[in-house]
């Protein structure tokens, strides 16, 4: 007897919900990066000490997400989402009040663990809600997350220029709104769970991969897990510490600089949502290599590159390096499609754990050889993406459908 769904109708309110939640989730997260002028001129803090705060961030989400997203699988849990959002509420109000370093350490504790919480949880939402749309369902529940990440130079621009530390309090509002949003989509989520068990039915994800062995799926992910370790130690370095090579080597102001961040970021979403979409009508694989070979010249020559042209640079590496970025979640998926939660918590996770680490060894190397020289050490990272040609083919979902 067939105990599984595949449900061809997307619910897209519910997708979009889910993105919006998203999206306030990641701008709250976007608070920690948009400070970091801020703990560097007016509490003194060290490249170093500035990306131990982001290394905390980020190991804290990217140790527990995989666990979520695990537990998940085996007992969903819909009212975990609002929870995580609370975490991160009391995060960002300590964070907005406080001058001790090591309270701001423990402060983003809670904010990691809050996004731990509801980013596998968070995919499992646009999953249930995807239908035969899977990679358009992703794109748009992470361009809600990427949009918030974007969020962050122009905090860091035009709210804490304007209101130092204590303008991370404006953001509580938007986190009152989230929590409400995400109480009514987790009883949205529990409902569909009971439908489930009422039908004796549960929904699986049908993979557009051929047929693999344990070995090839391993092999398969090893390589999607170097693809994201680049990626995110690439973008880690763009949107925490290229504004101060921006002020350093281009001698423009913070207000500026933090500007042309947010240009990388926000065109970065435009990739984000177009990569979803796009890879249900010409495959996964394919989009992957995409957002590895047209911006790779691009990120070799940006440290060298005047600024008229690093702009044009920054937009294009935006764009299309980050245009697999949900993709590689559904992949990931789709290489193991009976664990959805335990696969999104990996990658989002990974993506987490790899940024972490990334700051923290960029910012140690700017201490310790300069900033001049770090960039161009890291310009050379996205050649590892190049490993993408080795991933298993796919067919579009499209035809797969």
């Amino acid at each position: 007897m067939n105990n599984q769904i595949n449900v061809a109708n997307p619910i897209y309110p519910i997708m979009i919900l889910i993105g919006v939640a998203h999206l306030i989730n990641d701008t709250m997260q976007a608070v920690i990066p948009a400070m970091f002028p801020i703990f560097k001129s007016e509490l003194g803090l060290t490249f170093t000490q500035i990306g131990l705060i982001s290394f905390v961030l980020n190991i804290v989400a990217s140790a527990l997400q995989p666990i979520v997203g695990f537990v998940s699988d085996k007992k969903p849990m819909p009212y975990a989402l609002p929870i995580g959002m609370i975490s991160s509420f009391i995060a960002i109000t300590i964070i907005a009040f406080t001058t001790q370093y090591w309270i701001i350490l423990i402060a983003v504790l809670f904010l990691g663990f809050g996004s731990a919480i509801f980013h596998p949880e968070g995919s499992r939402v646009s999953f249930m809600a995807a239908g035969s749309k899977r990679g358009l369902a992703q794109s748009i529940y992470q361009v809600g997350g990427n949009s918030g990440q974007a969020l962050a130079p122009l905090i860091s621009a035009y709210i804490f220029d304007i209101f130092g530390q204590r303008g991370a309090a404006i953001v509580l509002v938007a986190a009152t709104f989230g929590i409400i949003l995400l109480t009514k989509i987790a009883k949205w989520y529990k409902k569909q769970l009971e439908q489930e068990r009422t039908a004796k039915k549960k929904r699986v994800l049908i993979s557009t991969l051929p047929p693999l062995t344990k070995k090839q799926v391993g092999v398969a992910l090893t390589l999607l897990f170097t693809i994201i370790f680049a990626r995110s130690f690439y973008t880690t370095n763009i949107t925490s510490f290229y504004v101060f090579y921006l002020m350093d080597h281009y001698d423009v102001n913070l207000r500026l600089g933090q500007i042309l961040i947010f240009l990388f970021m926000a065109f970065g979403v435009v990739g984000t949502f177009f990569g979803g979409s796009l890879s249900d009508r010409i495959g996964r694989k394919n989009v992957i290599i995409l957002s590895v070979v047209v911006p790779m010249p691009f990120c070799l020559a940006l440290p060298y590159v005047p600024l008229w042209a690093a702009m044009i640079f920054l937009v294009i590496i935006g764009t299309l390096i980050m245009i697999s970025f949900s993709v590689t979640v559904v992949y990931a998926q789709e290489l193991v499609p009976s664990k959805i939660g335990t696969m999104a918590g990996l990658t989002t996770g990974f993506a987490f754990g790899m940024g972490a680490i990334g700051a923290m060894v960029i910012g140690v190397l700017i201490d310790h050889k300069g900033i001049d020289f770090t960039m161009m050490v890291v310009s050379l990272l996205p050649l590892l993406l190049l490993i993408a040609f080795f991933l298993p083919k796919d067919k579009p979902a499209t035809s797969a459908a």
